[in-house]
């Protein structure tokens, strides 16, 4: 067995991958340079630097072409999830919502808030499916399509109500988003969105270990159960205690992250005093 082969390589490089995407993504759109048109035209060429990866590993069945493939996904989801952070691509509508909004209203008010950012996100998944229809490597698109479920699921999550919100990690731009999420004890759905998650991070770690798996499943296998544990854990962040923003302490290390940081009192009041008003309509 090759070291790149070992499931614990695979492991460690999706955790690895995970925590570093992650920083570098939030210490730029933090950045004063953020809006400068040459970001963005970076953030296009990645785009396609993504998706001529996924198509060169679509027909790669070593471990190199799992890998290969693992990264080219996470670089196209990381270009949306940049664009949407700068706030180039959101929705028709950048208002907070209004204090006394509640059921349906709301909803489709959140909604607009983040269309054009959805519809990128399936557009995206089109491009990802297309250059990997029917190869033998499809670990880049189920890559995708686990990053593209358990982001749909937080999403979820945050508006139905969570006890931790953790909008320090939204950038200032961004800010009336977190007038949507609601800071209050867990609905049905999370218990439901996360027991599904792991019971299938579990039986894709036991399809990886199955005696005639190849070095390939092995690898591919795992790195997929490896974000899907990340994205479970991601949902655990909304619920436990837990300092989070130290982990990416080096990618908040920024004027935006500093003035975020020092409003996060004022805007977990607000979001309080709006869950409060929520609750007694939908009562």
């Amino acid at each position: 067995m090759s070291l790149l082969s070992h499931p614990a390589i695979a492991v460690l490089s999706a955790l690895f991958v995970w925590w570093f995407s992650t920083g570098v993504v939030l210490y730029i759109v933090r950045s004063c340079s953020w809006a400068s048109r040459w970001s963005l035209l970076c953030a296009a060429a990645l785009f396609a630097a993504g998706l001529y990866g996924l198509a060169l590993s679509a027909v790669d069945t070593s471990v190199f072409g799992a890998y290969m493939a693992f990264a080219a996904a996470l670089l196209v989801w990381g270009t949306q999830e940049f664009a949407f952070l700068t706030g180039a691509i959101t929705g028709p509508s950048d208002s907070p919502c209004p204090p006394d909004c509640s059921g349906r209203r709301r909803a489709v008010l959140a909604f607009q808030a983040i269309f054009y950012h959805e519809v990128a996100l399936v557009l995206s998944g089109i491009a990802v499916a297309a250059v990997t229809w029917n190869s033998a490597n499809q670990f880049g698109a189920s890559t995708f399509l686990i990053l593209w479920v358990m982001r749909v699921s937080a999403k979820i999550n945050l508006f139905l109500g969570v006890p931790i919100l953790n909008q320090e990690f939204l950038p200032a731009r961004l800010r009336y988003l977190a007038s949507f999420f609601a800071q209050r004890p867990i609905s049905p759905f999370f218990p439901f969105a996360v027991t599904g998650a792991t019971a299938v991070a579990t039986l894709l770690v036991a399809q990886a270990f199955a005696g005639d798996a190849s070095a390939f499943f092995r690898t591919g296998t795992m790195l997929l159960a490896s974000l899907l544990a990340l994205g479970v854990l991601e949902h655990w962040f909304m619920v436990l205690p837990l300092p989070i923003a130290a982990l990416w302490s080096w990618g908040l290390r920024s004027r935006d992250g500093r003035a975020c940081r020092s409003s996060a009192a004022a805007l977990s009041a607000d979001i309080c005093v709006r869950s409060v008003v929520s609750e007694t309509h939908d009562s």
